[in-house]
């Protein structure tokens, strides 16, 4: 009787297990908010958005969802959190390297936007300290043609040391821009850095060219780069696009003929247009 006793208990406690399984299964539903990480490589770093996204389900979203005038955590459920992989500028004002909670009130007519440094205090914007505020700033939203359902956090608009971070939601967007000073650091590690490696040459070369700095010394370290690498077709582009900015077309040629000659080599059929299209633009402007 006892083993049988035992033998049924053991079953039960199998079935139990089985059943709060089998449960647990079947309550795992997809998120009414799904969670979101957003991570952009920008400047010398990274940006990173974290938050939940809740949709407008046929409500009107802002004015009724989202009430006018009160202090909205920017998502759902936790804090909405940015993380800025260095120092950046954000609507003019210095913002530190770190992670930060974002926070908005809409307006009709304007958006504030708040970063704030407790990352904990989510919806219970009733506790809301103004004294925890890093930065607040107030931008117009833009009318969009396009129904977003899903609200939507953007990193757009990326360029070397400048971006957008834009909010969208229903037909509103609302965005502000991110600057990082990244030129100072750069210039001053950049002689050195191509000195110490044949392949900063042509790095350090392209950042000058990219973003209007002195060509003459792009085009000797491009050069170099080329020395060291003699069937990089893409080093002996880099030369004829700062050959045609200082107009020696001539020189801009002979290495566009170059570049077609090792792209064909390399089977790259874009290198090959690139070279033809460079040449084509000198002789016009010879």
């Amino acid at each position: 009787m006892f083993n049988k006793l035992k033998t049924l208990f053991a079953f039960g406690a199998i079935a139990a297990v089985s059943m709060t399984s089998v449960q647990a299964q079947l309550l795992k539903t997809p998120a009414p908010s799904p969670m979101q990480t957003l991570k952009q490589a920008f400047a010398l770093s990274d940006i990173t958005v974290e938050y939940s996204r809740p949709s407008a389900k046929g409500r009107k979203v802002f004015g009724e969802v989202v009430p006018f005038e009160k202090i909205w955590r920017t998502g759902a459920n936790a804090s909405t959190k940015i993380t800025f992989g260095e120092d950046v500028e954000v609507k003019g004002t210095k913002i530190a390297a770190g992670t930060y909670a974002l926070y908005t009130i809409p307006n009709k007519k304007s958006w504030e936007v708040m970063l704030y440094k407790d990352l904990k205090l989510g919806g219970n914007t009733a506790e809301y300290k103004k004294e925890n505020e890093v930065l607040r700033f107030v931008v117009k939203p833009e009318s969009m043609k396009e129904h977003v359902e899903t609200f939507t956090i953007n990193i757009t608009d990326i360029r070397p040391n400048t971006c957008n971070i834009a909010l969208m939601w229903e037909k509103t967007r609302v965005v502000f821009d991110v600057v990082a000073d990244i030129d100072s650091k750069i210039m001053k590690n950049i002689e050195n850095a191509a000195a110490a490696d044949t392949l900063n040459y042509y790095v350090a070369a392209n950042y000058y060219y990219e973003n209007g700095k002195d060509l003459n010394k792009a085009y000797e370290w491009v050069k170099k780069a080329a020395e060291k690498n003699p069937k990089a077709y893409w080093v002996m582009n880099l030369q004829s696009k700062i050959e045609y900015k200082l107009k020696n077309y001539d020189a801009a040629i002979a290495s566009a003929e170059k570049v077609i000659a090792l792209a064909k080599d390399a089977k790259n059929d874009e290198y090959v247009k690139f070279g033809e299209d460079m040449i084509a633009k000198s002789k016009k402007a010879k």
